[in-house]
């Protein structure tokens, strides 16, 4: 018998919740590999070891090698992976989710695939920007106008707050360096935001395509999701780079840094992990168990596993 290397898989029950991991770690020209549990990353600066079970998502970007070993224990402890471009600017791939079950998912795809339904799940995440209004009653393009609004209301106040010069958004995603340094840093802290975002939709089993405002991308529910927490963390977090680092051609990196700190400090992973099944109407307990069931139009859920025999309605002649 062939012997087995390295640590034992681990079982959903061992692993961290998605809720007490640190939110993401991001690796550029490096190479990973594993050792025991951990994912063992080398550069030009030396050796880290980094505890897979512990981190929600990687971001690797460019010039990083990684071997086929920790890419396993990634997917073993439900980290997720995701491979961006230069800065963190674009998305190219992701890995496997943490939870195994599949509740999340169809309580979104069910959601989505009504009209009634999907207009009253954005109104719902509207109504979390709007605690004091009642947008009950407002259209998709009442409430796309009314958070037009609100956010360009957080940009001139962030604005004056910080003394940073502020016109308009715009960056170029082919050329980060292009953009001035408050559009730079408001594209590092919104990427960083999509990661986490992006984490814990798919840490919980839902899907990151299904979205409920935005529409026809694979990453439209990370943008809805990212959207409740921009005025609050993102916005305030690129500002106050800017103001003192506005002069640092790696205003990128600062970003980066002060979003990990925002993210420590603000607790917000779990109000992620609360605010999702909160949006999707599943509790948190029922999203856990590892189990796969066969489904049938008239019997309902059958057991997964069983050799099914024919069946004949006239008795079996």
């Amino acid at each position: 018998m062939s012997r087995k290397m390295g640590a034992k898989k681990p079982e959903l029950t061992e692993l961290s919740r998605v809720r007490d991991r640190i939110t993401f770690l991001y690796l550029e020209h490096a190479k990973l590999n594993r050792q025991d549990s951990a994912i063992l990353v080398t550069d030009s600066r030396g050796t880290a070891f980094v505890p897979a079970a512990i981190v929600s998502v990687l971001m690797l970007g460019p010039g990083v090698d990684v071997t086929h070993r920790a890419m396993e224990l990634m997917g073993d402890t439900g980290m997720g992976v995701v491979w961006v471009g230069e800065k963190g600017v674009r998305q190219y791939a992701h890995g496997r989710a943490l939870s195994h079950s599949s509740r999340l998912l169809e309580a979104q795809a069910k959601l989505v695939s009504n009209n009634q339904t999907r207009v009253a799940v954005a109104r719902k995440m509207y109504q979390m920007r709007f605690p004091n209004d009642d947008v009950s009653g407002l259209t998709m393009q009442e409430l796309r106008g009314k958070e037009g609004s609100r956010v360009r209301q957080v940009y001139r106040h962030e604005s004056r707050k910080n003394d940073v010069p502020w016109s308009r958004r715009e960056y170029n995603p082919d050329n980060f360096d292009s953009g001035t340094p408050i559009n730079k840093a408001l594209t590092a802290a919104h990427q960083a935001l999509y990661g986490l975002s992006y984490s814990v939709i798919v840490a919980m089993g839902a899907s990151a395509g299904l979205g409920f405002v935005h529409t026809g991308h694979d990453l439209s529910f990370v943008y809805d999701f990212a959207d409740l927490y921009k005025a609050e963390i993102s916005i305030p977090v690129a500002f106050q780079v800017a103001a003192q680092f506005g002069d640092d051609k790696d205003i990128g990196a600062r970003t980066r840094l002060a979003m990990r700190d925002a993210f420590a400090a603000s607790k917000i992973l779990v109000r992620m992990i609360q605010d999702l099944t909160s949006i999707l109407g599943v509790t948190e307990t029922n999203i856990s168990v590892d189990l796969v069931n066969l489904w049938d139009d008239k019997l309902g859920l059958q057991k997964f596993g069983v050799q099914y025999h024919e069946f004949k309605e006239d008795g079996g002649r």
